[in-house]
């Protein structure tokens, strides 16, 4: 067995690649999010991660191939990070996790409404999620008629933005 690995466990070799909570956190930030640049990475989210966590996570996630790294046709001094396929399966464990959290722990109406909606769609939903995740991140054709509708990510995000119009009216009336 290679001497890198504390043991041959399929799910010790997870943890050694995503065991920390700011790889989960980049790709989730990258999966629904859709934050593909540095310093999107480094001001998008909540958490508030430092500019050297966040350079050797991804650092950490391309040698493991569950990102991928590019040149910005856009912009020469920046870099676009994608999913790879690794990363894109991904998809029904952090709805899993999702689900788990929403179960036990005290999380936030708006937070967890994307969480919601991906355990209640289910295995169908997360499919569609990940095609869509392929044809942003890989390259993969999307299909026609997946074309014509509203995205998984837009439908979690409007999901969201109605909790919080309906939280902020409440406010307003109280």
């Amino acid at each position: 067995m290679n001497e890198r690995h504390r043991s041959g466990c399929p799910i010790n070799l997870t943890l050694e690649i995503l065991g920390d909570k700011w790889s989960l956190l980049i790709i989730r930030d990258m999966m629904f999010g859709n934050r593909r640049h540095f310093r999107e990475l480094l001001h998008g989210s909540e958490e508030g991660i430092a500019s050297n966590i966040l350079a050797d996570r991804l650092k950490r996630l391309l040698a493991q191939g569950v990102i991928s790294k590019r040149d910005d046709p856009s912009h020469k001094q920046k870099a676009i990070y994608s999913l790879t396929e690794r990363g894109v399966e991904l998809l029904p464990i952090f709805a899993h996790i999702g689900a788990w959290g929403r179960r036990y722990l005290p999380v936030s109406e708006e937070l967890s409404i994307r969480a919601q909606l991906l355990e209640e769609g289910g295995p169908v939903m997360w499919e569609r999620f990940m095609q869509e995740l392929r044809a942003e991140h890989i390259g993969a054709a999307r299909g026609e008629q997946a074309a014509a509708s509203p995205t998984v990510r837009e439908e979690l995000q409007a999901a969201y933005q109605g909790v919080m119009a309906r939280k902020a009216g409440e406010a307003q009336e109280a």
